[in-house]
């Protein structure tokens, strides 16, 4: 009797092209038929296609694939689950990172969420005044919470703060010269770099000063009738310390002042990127409570004496390094145009907030690139809710995720940490799983030299396979995103949200299970 066409070859008679079905055969078999009942035909045909092409490739190569249908079926389905997860996908961050780039940046609050939902569910007056039927203007949606938060006379938003720096000079200096720190002349990744983004914007950057020192004089002596602004950067993503000297946003305000009054029409941009809109940076006290050592037994505590030397070390850190400037201080001091982001230190959606007075504004929103650089309704609806939150700003610090987690204390830490190491423990027999006292960072260019004390739980990887480990736990339907120290997987809980714990435990031991099996 003869073998089945679609039979697993035998071991002495490999696999060859002739072998494989044909596109039809494959959808006529029970294991792929019962596909069609939940998946277009279109997309189950897409996915044989690409499995039968998977197999000829690593048959033309000379390599071992199986020809029999149902185990193809098998890679047809995997193939499907593949095609129909967006790319674009929610993730557990477990880095440390608050404000990771790579990650989205800031989560949004609950009542953000919200009014994207109500929104995007439907019609919405984006750009109707419902009380004249006339058209309306899609800014002044939050236009009276910035400036009521602010202190601002005016406000309009873009999609980020590349776009309000690029739009502002452009509007504001165009074919003039704009003066600006050699120390301030930033990069934040990508292409954007402050000395491209000034040419591209159609200014002539004029720099004063040198890397580490620019005093008043500097821009003194560089202005000329051809000046149009002083630019002020915030350096959001790096500082520069020892021998140091640099102008504040006042000062630059008191120099364009006194020109004024010769006659001259000099502006101060105050480009502050991370965009704080508290006066301060929440966070938590150092804890003073016994630290557990890492790799330590459970009862094993610092001495109260180097306790008290870790929290005074960790609170003159936390006094050289928490200086992020706040956006009411710009205005307060007397910028003509303030800059700001409102995915990061804001912890709102992606956008780009500009402040100034209402002619300035005018000129901005008159110029070509405005529309460009537009916000949609949805930025702006999480923006209003966002902004709203902050009327009440201990309520701001409880609701919206960045702020909740730079104020969250390291008690707190510590017993989600302990918490989910022993999770972790029941699930992982034979594996260590420990909590331990650590860092995180804020990340989205904001506090760079910033540490926050958190606690870890560090899963010891056997063989060394903590790398492999990670990619798994990237590669699942909801992904799991930690740090690999040595032979290790760190989760750092400071990120963790308790929602997000509870899934952790699951998704470690099956990717476990799957890491020895392989």
């Amino acid at each position: 009797m003869e073998p089945h066409a679609s039979a697993e070859p035998s071991a002495a008679q490999p696999a060859s092209l002739r072998d494989l079905p044909s596109v039809d055969a494959m959808l006529r078999h029970p294991s792929i038929v019962n596909l069609l009942d939940d998946q277009p035909r279109g997309e189950v045909a897409a996915a044989v296609r690409e499995t039968l092409e998977a197999a000829r490739t690593a048959l033309r190569e000379g390599g071992d694939h199986s020809v029999a249908i149902p185990w193809l079926a098998i890679e047809v389905r995997a193939r499907l689950r593949r095609r129909s997860q967006p790319n674009l996908r929610r993730v557990i961050n477990a880095t440390g990172v608050i404000l990771h780039t790579g990650l989205g940046r800031a989560p949004l609050a609950d009542e953000a969420l919200a009014a994207i939902e109500e929104t995007a569910a439907g019609y919405c007056n984006l750009e109707l005044d419902l009380e004249s039927g006339e058209r309306g203007d899609r800014h002044a949606h939050v236009r009276e919470l910035l400036c009521e938060r602010t202190g601002a006379a005016d406000a309009m938003v873009v999609n980020n703060n590349a776009a309000a720096t690029m739009l502002t000079l452009a509007a504001l200096a165009p074919e003039r010269d704009v003066l600006i720190s050699r120390g301030q002349l930033v990069e934040i990744g990508g292409s954007y770099r402050m000395p491209e983004i000034m040419a591209a914007a159609g200014c002539r950057m004029v720099e004063v000063g040198t890397t580490n020192r620019t005093h008043l004089r500097d821009y003194a002596e560089a202005l000329s009738p051809q000046t149009a602004a002083l630019l002020h950067v915030h350096t959001s993503n790096y500082r520069i310390r020892g021998f140091t000297s640099s102008v504040s946003v006042a000062e630059l305000v008191r120099l364009a002042q006194e020109r004024r009054a010769a006659g001259d029409a000099l502006l101060v941009i105050d480009d502050l990127g991370s965009g704080l809109l508290l006066d301060e940076a929440p966070r938590a006290e150092p804890c003073a409570a016994p630290i557990e050592r890492a790799g330590s037994g459970a009862n094993a505590v610092d001495d109260a004496s180097d306790t008290e030397r870790r929290a005074a070390e960790s609170e003159a850190r936390a006094a050289d390094s928490w200086d992020e400037p706040s956006v009411c201080a710009s205005v307060r001091a007397g910028a003509d145009v303030t800059l700001f982001s409102g995915d990061k230190l804001l912890g709102g959606p992606q956008a780009g907030v500009i402040l100034a007075q209402p002619a300035l504004i005018e000129r901005i929103r008159a110029h070509p690139l405005a529309r460009a650089v537009r916000p949609d309704k949805l930025a702006l609806a999480a923006l209003e809710a966002t902004l709203r939150l902050y009327r009440d700003p201990a309520r701001a610090i409880q609701r919206i995720p960045v702020l909740r987690m730079l104020a969250t204390a390291e008690p707190v830490l510590r017993a989600r940490a302990g918490r989910l190491a022993e999770q972790l423990g029941a699930v992982l027999p034979g594996w260590s799983c420990a909590a331990a006292p650590g860092h995180s960072s804020i990340g989205g260019g904001a506090l760079p030299t910033a540490e926050l004390p958190t606690w870890l739980v560090r899963v010891g990887v056997p063989e060394g396979r903590a790398a492999e480990l990670a990619a798994l736990l990237r590669r699942r339907e909801l992904p799991l995103i930690g740090r690999v120290q040595g032979d290790a997987l760190l989760l750092d809980c400071r990120t963790i949200s308790e929602s997000d714990a509870e899934l952790i435990p699951t998704a470690v031991a099956e990717a476990a299970r799957e890491l020895l099996e392989v």
